[in-house]
């Protein structure tokens, strides 16, 4: 019989013993936590928004100023709400006439194939079976409607939302008005590089025919009553510009 194999003598448990555990420093942790809330307190004091923005005119020339109302700069960019908006919108703008024939639409297959038993063949009831050439087809897709909603308020609240974050994105304008001579493109494009917009949200009070007609002809440029404009509207253009009837009328709106 061999010999068995001897236990080395490490000493680890008199190691362990002598050994000294550093313990935690308490300053470092309650550093780590103050640079983190230095950190938190700069991040809220750079979203924080002026009470005011400046009215200009079709030139880009400051008029005057409008004290904004506190719905709109005093609490943070909440943007759960416009992202929960933004899909319903979205969801209600699918057609759904995705469509296909199941076994009950197709036409034929009336007559059973052959008999149940005796020729050998595997049995079949219908040559309009799902795996027959020019059969149905198995859960395909059928006309639907992917619509649905959500409370109002919380509509109203992703206007506010959204329009909250073009404010600290320093991409809200207010102009005194937005009513044009004529209706011609080149008229538009002379406001659009006046103010130096991209692809504006052009919000107003009512319906202006020329202000239409010189805007449709350009690319990613929606024109906006007051009443109708939503979530979706503020954040698929990249400035939002408003008139001042038009932005009380807004306020007016969203506090009801």
């Amino acid at each position: 019989m061999p010999e068995k194999r001897r236990k080395k003598n490490l000493k680890v448990s008199k190691h362990l013993k002598t050994r000294k555990t550093k313990k935690p420093v308490v300053s470092k942790r309650t550093k780590v936590k103050k640079a983190g809330s230095a950190k938190a307190a700069a991040k809220h004091a750079a979203q924080k928004v002026e009470g005011s923005v400046s009215i200009t005119d079709l030139k880009g020339k400051s008029i005057s100023t409008l004290a904004l109302d506190p719905l709109l700069h005093e609490t943070p960019v909440n943007s759960g709400v416009i992202y929960q908006t933004i899909l319903q919108y979205q969801a209600g703008e699918r057609e759904g006439t995705a469509s296909t024939k199941d076994r009950g639409h197709v036409r034929g297959g009336g007559k059973k194939p052959w008999k149940q038993k005796g020729t050998g063949q595997a049995r079949h009831g219908s040559r309009r079976s799902p795996i027959w050439r020019g059969g149905g087809v198995t859960f395909g897709p059928m006309f639907r409607d992917y619509s649905y909603s959500i409370p109002s308020k919380i509509r109203r609240n992703a206007v506010v939302q959204a329009l909250k974050n073009r404010l600290r994105e320093g991409k809200f304008y207010v102009v005194n008005s937005l009513e044009l001579s004529s209706g011609k493109t080149s008229q538009m494009v002379e406001v659009l590089e006046a103010l130096k917009l991209r692809k504006p949200l052009l919000v107003v009070d009512r319906r202006n025919q020329n202000l239409t007609l010189a805007s449709r002809n350009l690319r990613g440029i929606a024109v906006k009553t007051a009443d109708e404009m939503n979530a979706l509207d503020v954040a698929s253009h990249a400035e939002c510009v408003m008139t001042q009837s038009a932005y009380l009328g807004l306020v007016k709106r969203l506090k009801s």
